[in-house]
Parts: structure tokens; sequence; C-alpha cells
């Protein structure tokens, strides 16, 4: 097996088991080390393990890759990782609109997303850091973020057309996180709570109303902003008026996001039910912070299907061109 395959390959099955993001990192650093290495240092074993960058478990899988071997470490995570889910829903999909980059919380920089992008066969992805209110995760000023635009549009190609986003944070009283004529220049724009989750739920619905109203939003993204499962531990969802949310939502043609991380599953069943009633378009979008975590979409598709959400109706199965028709 070829040793950067069998450390990439290890890389994104810990990124879609959301394992830490260092050990995972440490094993794409290696790959690009290794790939970097003059063929007589790679020959080396002494010199390749003193190589920075090749750490104890890496120069193992790397050995083991070199020795004609499947690495026992991957044999053990293609064991452990869930595999991906397949549905008829999920082959239909095009493209994800919620995507981080190591601009703000994620791991890698926009190429390797891309090339992830690439390989699923996307028509389309919006990368979506952060805004500048949600400073643990490194959100972007308008100097940043008008940095980052031309640097995700040139990675468009080979079928793939990188999508400008933002996921702006939806302030106390429903404000965007960002300015107003920036996020005109944007393809993709997701609001999203991610402060005082658990307001009074007349003020977070006259908060969401505000934003989902304005004319920039395209996706309202993890509405409840709850946890379910993982490392994080749980978290409650935030309530509020979902019917006068998602009527709002209908009317302004705001798509209700499906997040697809296994830890959020938001919504909740019950809210997808309202805004399908509702009439709301939705969009099935992985919140990616590191490229293994794309193909996490199967999860988003499933909950999807079995809510009975038409494929008609979510955004990210329409074309490249139907979808930008919607967004402008």
């Amino acid at each position: 097996m070829d040793p950067v395959d069998a450390l990439l390959e290890i890389a994104s099955l810990l990124e879609r088991e959301r394992a830490s993001r260092y050990r995972a990192k440490a094993f794409r650093q290696a790959a690009a080390t290794l790939k970097a290495l003059p063929q007589d240092v790679v020959d080396d074993p002494t010199r390749l393990r003193a190589a920075k960058g090749i750490g104890e478990s890496t120069f193992a899988v790397i050995r083991q890759a070199q020795g004609g071997e499947v690495p026992d470490y991957l044999v053990d995570l293609r064991g452990d990782v869930a595999p991906e889910r397949t549905s008829a829903l999920r082959a239909k999909l095009r493209g994800d609109l919620h995507a981080h980059t190591e601009w703000s919380d994620g791991t890698t920089p926009i190429s390797v997303m891309a090339d992830a992008a690439r390989a699923l066969g996307h028509e389309y992805l919006a990368i979506t850091d952060h805004s500048p209110r949600l400073r643990v995760a490194r959100g972007l000023s308008a100097e940043r973020l008008r940095e980052q635009l031309p640097q995700v549009r040139a990675e468009s190609r080979g079928g793939l057309t990188m999508l400008t986003g933002i996921e702006v944070d939806i302030l106390e009283d429903g404000a965007l996180d960002q300015d107003a004529a920036l996020l005109d220049e944007l393809d993709i724009v997701v609001a999203s709570v991610h402060s005082k989750l658990r307001m009074e739920a007349r003020e977070m619905t006259a908060r969401m109303l505000n934003a989902v109203s304005q004319p920039h939003v395209n996706v309202l993204g993890h509405c409840t902003g709850r946890l379910v499962q993982g490392e994080r531990g749980t978290r409650p969802q935030s309530q509020f008026d979902a019917h006068a949310v998602f009527d709002a939502c209908a009317e302004h043609g705001v798509a209700v996001e499906i997040n697809s991380r296994p830890e959020r599953q938001d919504p909740p069943d019950d809210l997808i039910a309202i805004a399908l009633d509702a009439g709301c378009l939705f969009s099935i979008d992985s919140d990616a912070h590191a490229p293994g975590q794309l193909s996490l979409l199967d999860y988003g598709a499933e909950r999807a299907e079995n809510a009975g959400v038409p494929a008609e109706r979510i955004v990210t199965t329409w074309g490249l061109e139907r979808l930008k028709a919607w967004t402008e």
C-alpha cells in the first residue's frame, strides 16, 4: 500500500469519527512530510524516523505500508469507524453549503477541503468560516474574509465550483455579525445562533425572525444548537416558536439546514415535520471542520429521507445554476 495513501486514509477516518483533531492533523502532516522528503531519506528507516513531522505511530504506518502490508492502525480504524450510510437521497446530493477551514476553527487549508470535495464527486462546496464575534473559533474580520475570497474561488476546477460564504453569527438582537456590503459579495450566507442559547423563548423567536428576514441570509444553520452525543457532552435545544420561525423561512426563501453531524442531529425530527408543513426548503450540510467530515452528508441524507423530505425541496440536490438563481 502506498504510505501516503495510508496516512491520508487514517486521517480521513479519524476526522469522520470526530476523534482528536490533533491526531488526524498529525497523520496529514506526516503525509505531507513524506511526499516532500528525498527518496533516499524515505528509504532509510533511521533518517526517516528522525524527520520532523514523522512520529512513532506515523513511522510504524509508513514502514508497514512500505513492506507491502495494510498498516495495523488502518485495519483497526476500518473496523471501528462506522461505514458511510447509503440512501437514495444521498446519491442525489450535489454539494455542501457549510464547511470550515483553518481560517477559523477547521483543521486544514481551503485546497485540502476542495480536494476532498472533488474526491466525493461534489459539484460545489461553500466555504463558510465563522464571523468575527465568535472569537473562540477565530472568526473572520471583514479584512480577513476579503482576503480569503479569491483563495476560495481559485480552487474551482476539476468539475468542482467553490462558493464563497460565511457562517455568520446571529447576534442577540437578530443582527448579522458581518458588514452588509460584504455579505452581498458572498455566494452563500449561513446564519446560526452560537451564543445565549438558553435565551427565553419569546426573545429567541424574535432574534431568529429578525435574522431570517434579512435578504442576505440563505440558510438557517443548526437551528436549535443542541448536542445529543460526543466528546463535548450534551446540550439541550434552544426554545423558540418553530411555527413562526419556519413560516418566516418559507416566506423569505431561507433553507432550513439539516445538519449532518451525528452529535447535533439538528433540527430534531419534530421540528423537521413543522418545517415541512410550513413549506420550507432544506439544505443538507456536513458542517465539516476537516476533510474526512465532508462524508458525514450520509447521516443528514438518511435523516431527511426518514423524515419524508422531498428531494426537490432540498437545495443541495439542485445543480449549480439553479442553486445560484435561488441565492440571487
